[in-house]
C-alpha cells in the first residue's frame, strides 16, 4: 500500500490504495513508517510524495469518521512530515482532496498536474478541515479566500490553485520528474505553521465569511469552518490546530455529519440494482423526439456528454421553436461563460433536427419527451418499434404513465425502458431509470451507464404511477392542500417548509412547474377517483379563475414585478371552498405543518418499498433530495424519520392519517426504517 524507493538522492514515497486511494488508516500507517525509515537513511536529500494510479489521496476514508479513529490519525502524519529535516514534495495528479489536500499542506512543496484539482471539501460531508486545513491554508491564499475555499467545498484546477497559492508549481510533462527537479531547485524546508498570515481586511474577511455561510445555507460546519480560518489570524499556530482538532472530533460524529455521510453512501448504491452488472455505455447517436423545455433540455444534456443527437418534432414551426430553445442554452452557458466559442461550434456540429421520425432509423437509442398523454404516447412509441434498427434502446420521459402500458406496443419491449429526467433537464442531476415488466439487465444496465455519462444521479425505479419521486411528492402535495384548506394559507405552508429546509415550499413550487398539467391529469382520471376520497378543489378553481402559476403571471401567488406576492383573490377562493366543503377554518401552527408534510412523505414512502417500487429506504432519501429539495443535511425523509424521537414521528403519522381520512393507507413504517437504525452520536463521542 506505501512504498518507497531511491531516485538517486531522492525518496519517492509511493501511495498505491486503490480505487481512489482513500487516506485510510492503513494508509497513514504506512506512510509514518516509510517516514521513519527514510529519516535513518543516510544520503537522501528529499522525498517526493506521489499516488499510484489514476490520482494523489482522493480524501479520507468516509467510513471511518462515524467511529473513533485508530492512530496514527493525519494530524501525527503531517507532523511527521513537518519534522523531517528533509525537503518533502507532493506531486499531485487527478485529486488531493479533503485529507489528501491537508497531507500536501504539510510538505515544503506541491507541484500540481494541470488536470489535477485539489481542495478541502467537508463542509459537504457536515464537517471541516480537522488536520490544519483551517490554518495552514489561510498562511497560502490569505484568509479571504481560505475561508470561500473551504465554505464552498470547492475543487480547485491546477490553474486556479496556482494564482491563489494552494500549488507552487504546474507539470505539463512527467510529474515525478517534474517534481523532482522543483524540489532540487528549492531545497528548503518551508513549514506553513511557522509563516504569517498575509495581511488582510477583517471586516472585509467577515464580510466574506457571511456570504459563504449564507451559500452554505447557514449549515454549521460552515459556520465554524469560517470562525476557524479567522482564528488563524488571532491564536498561535499549535493553540490553533489545538482548537480546530477538537471541533472536529465533535462535529464529524454529529448527528448532522452522519445524515450527510448517509446520503454519500446513498448515492453510490441508488446507481446499482441488486444481480445486475454494470453496464458498458455502447450508445453514441441518440434522438429526442419533442422539442419543447423537456425535450431541448435533454437533448442538451446528450450532446454536452459527447453524444450524436437528432431532434424530431412535428412540423416547422414546431421544429423552428425547438432548435431556438437548444441555440438560447447554448447562448447561456456562453454568456455565462461555460462554454467556449469552439466548444459551442462542436456541440453543433453533433446536433441535427428532423420532422421526419425516419430520422431515428439508424440512432441507438430514441428518448421521447412528448405531451404527456398515453394515447399520444403510445401511438408514437408504436411507430418507433416499426422504425429503429435492431438492438436499439427505446426510452420514454413520462413522469407519471405506466411504462409497460407504453412497452406493450414494441416487438421488443425488452429494450424499453423509462429515462425520467426533471426539469431543467440539463441541470437537474436526478435521473429515475425506471424498469418495466419487461426491461431487460442488459437494457437497465444501459440506462445506468447513460446516468452516469450524463454526470447524473440515477435511482433505479419499478413502474408505478409517479414512480418515487412524483408519487411521494403527491402525497406532500395533497396535504399541502389539505392544510390550507383546513386553515393554514399557502405562504403560511411554504414558510414552515423552507424553515424545515426544503428548497422551496409546495405552493411556489407548483407555481413555478405551472397547475395546468396536474389539472388536465386530475380531470382525466375524475371518473376513476374513490368518491370517499378526501379531495380538495382549490387548485382547480385557480386554473378555472386562468391562474395556471408563473407563466400566468399568477397562481397561489401573483407575480406583477416577477416576485411572489400574496393575492387576496387566493384568500377568497379559498374561502369558497372551505365553505362549499362545510370546513370550519382553524389557526394551524408550524410545527402541525411540518408534521403533516413530513408524515405524508414518510408514509407514502413506505407504501413504495413495500410495493417494490423503490429497492431500498435510502434509494428515496437520494431521490426526494436531489429531485425535490429535500435537505441533505437531514438525510432526507426516512433517515430523518428513523433519528427524530418515536413520538414526533408517531404524532406526524397520526396527524397525516386524520387529515386523509377514510381512504387513509397506513404504510409499514418500523420495516422501512429497520435499515437506518439510529446513529448514537452520542455514545460515539464518548469513545473518542
Amino acid at each position: 500500500m506505501i512504498t518507497w524507493a531511491r531516485t538517486e538522492d531522492i525518496a519517492v514515497v509511493t501511495i498505491d490504495n486503490p480505487p481512489v486511494n482513500a487516506g485510510s488508516h492503513a494508509v497513514r500507517q504506512g506512510l509514518l513508517q516509510a517516514l521513519t525509515e527514510i529519516a535513518a537513511t543516510q544520503g537522501l536529500a528529499g522525498v517526493v510524495l506521489i499516488g499510484a494510479g489514476k490520482t494523489f489521496i482522493a480524501g479520507s476514508d468516509i467510513k471511518e469518521f462515524g467511529a473513533p479513529l485508530s492512530e496514527p490519525q493525519l494530524p501525527a502524519v503531517i507532523a511527521a512530515i513537518e519534522a523531517l529535516p528533509l525537503p518533502v514534495a507532493a506531486a499531485i495528479h487527478g485529486a488531493a482532496l479533503g485529507g489528501g489536500y491537508e497531507l500536501t499542506l504539510g510538505c515544503d512543496l506541491r507541484v500540481a498536474h494541470r488536470k489535477a484539482v485539489v481542495g478541502l471539501p467537508e463542509v459537504s460531508l457536515g464537517m471541516f478541515p480537522g488536520a490544519g486545513g483551517t490554518q495552514r491554508l489561510p498562511r497560502l491564499t490569505g484568509i479571504a479566500k481560505a475561508i470561500e475555499v473551504i465554505c464552498d467545498s470547492r475543487r480547485v484546477p491546477a490553474e486556479e490553485a496556482l494564482k491563489i497559492g494552494m500549488i507552487d508549481a504546474i507539470s505539463d510533462g512527467d510529474l515525478l520528474q517534474d517534481t523532482i527537479a522543483a524540489l532540487r531547485k528549492f531545497n528548503r524546508k518551508r513549514r506553513l505553521g511557522d509563516e504569517p498570515v498575509p495581511a488582510f481586511d477583517l471586516a472585509q474577511a467577515k464580510d466574506v465569511a457571511k456570504k459563504a455561510v449564507a451559500k452554505a445555507k447557514g449549515r454549521p460546519a460552515a459556520v465554524q469552518a469560517a470562525d476557524l480560518v479567522l482564528l488563524a489570524s488571532q491564536k498561535p499556530f499549535g493553540e490553533a490546530l489545538t482548537i480546530e482538532r477538537a471541533a472536529f472530533q465533535e462535529i464529524r460524529v454529529s448527528l448532522e455529519a452522519f445524515a450527510i455521510r448517509h446520503l454519500f453512501f446513498a448515492e453510490r448504491k441508488a446507481s446499482k440494482i441488486d444481480n445486475v452488472s454494470d453496464g458498458k455505455l455502447t450508445l453514441e447517436r441518440c434522438a429526442v423526439i419533442g422539442a419543447g423545455t423537456m425535450g431541448a433540455g435533454i437533448a442538451y444534456a446528450l450532446l454536452n456528454a459527447g453524444l450524436t443527437v437528432t431532434v424530431v418534432e412535428q412540423g416547422r414551426d414546431a421544429l423552428a421553436a425547438g432548435k431556438a430553445r437548444l441555440e438560447g442554452l447554448l447562448s447561456v452557458d456562453l454568456d455565462r461563460k461555460r462554454l467556449t466559442v469552439e466548444r459551442a461550434e462542436q456541440l453543433r456540429g453533433r446536433l441535427a433536427f428532423a420532422d421526419d421520425l425516419a430520422a431515428v432509423a439508424a440512432v441507438d437509442l430514441v428518448i421521447e419527451a412528448v405531451y404527456e398523454d398515453i394515447a399520444v404516447k403510445k401511438q408514437l412509441v408504436g411507430r418507433l418499434g416499426e422504425i429503429v434498427k435492431p438492438g436499439a434502446i427505446v426510452a420514454t420521459n413520462t413522469s407519471y404513465l405506466d411504462v409497460d402500458e407504453l412497452a406493450a406496443v414494441l416487438p421488443h419491449p425488452e429494450r424499453f425502458l423509462g429515462l425520467h429526467f426533471f426539469s431543467p433537464a440539463h441541470i437537474m442531476k436526478l435521473l429515475e431509470v425506471v424498469r418495466g415488466k419487461a426491461t431487460s439487465d442488459a437494457t437497465l444496465a444501459i440506462g445506468l451507464a447513460l446516468a452516469k455519462r450524463l454526470g447524473k444521479q440515477a435511482v433505479v425505479a419499478g413502474n408505478a404511477y409517479g414512480f418515487i419521486g412524483n408519487r411521494i411528492y403527491n402525497a406532500y402535495r395533497r396535504h399541502s392542500e389539505f392544510l390550507i384548506q383546513d386553515g393554514a394559507t399557502p405562504e403560511a405552508v411554504d414558510r414552515a417548509m423552507t424553515a424545515f429546509g426544503m428548497a422551496m415550499g409546495p405552493f411556489a413550487v407548483t407555481d413555478l412547474s405551472g397547475l395546468d398539467i396536474a389539472y388536465r391529469m386530475r380531470k382525466a382520471t375524475a371518473a376513476s377517483r374513490d368518491p370517499k376520497a378526501r379531495y380538495v378543489d382549490i387548485a382547480d378553481r385557480l386554473c378555472e379563475a386562468g391562474r395556471i402559476g408563473r407563466k400566468s403571471g399568477a397562481g397561489y401567488y401573483t407575480y406583477a414585478d416577477g416576485k411572489p406576492a400574496i393575492d387576496p383573490i387566493v384568500a377568497g377562493i379559498i374561502a369558497t371552498s372551505r365553505k362549499e366543503a362545510g370546513v370550519t377554518p382553524r389557526a394551524i401552527d408550524d410545527d402541525e405543518i411540518r408534521a403533516r408534510c413530513l408524515g405524508a412523505m414518510v408514509n407514502e414512502a413506505a407504501l413504495l418499498l413495500s410495493e417494490g417500487v423503490a429497492q431500498r429506504a435510502s434509494d428515496i432519501d437520494v431521490t426526494l433530495v436531489h429531485g425535490y429539495g429535500f435537505p441533505r443535511w437531514t438525510g432526507g425523509p426516512l433517515w430523518w424519520a428513523a433519528h427524530v424521537s418515536p413520538d414526533v414521528l408517531a404524532d406526524a403519522l397520526a396527524k397525516t392519517a386524520k387529515a386523509e381520512g377514510a381512504t387513509f393507507r397506513a404504510g409499514d413504517v418500523a420495516s422501512a426504517l429497520k435499515d437506518l437504525a439510529p446513529t448514537r452520536a452520542d455514545r460515539i463521542k464518548e469513545t473518542v
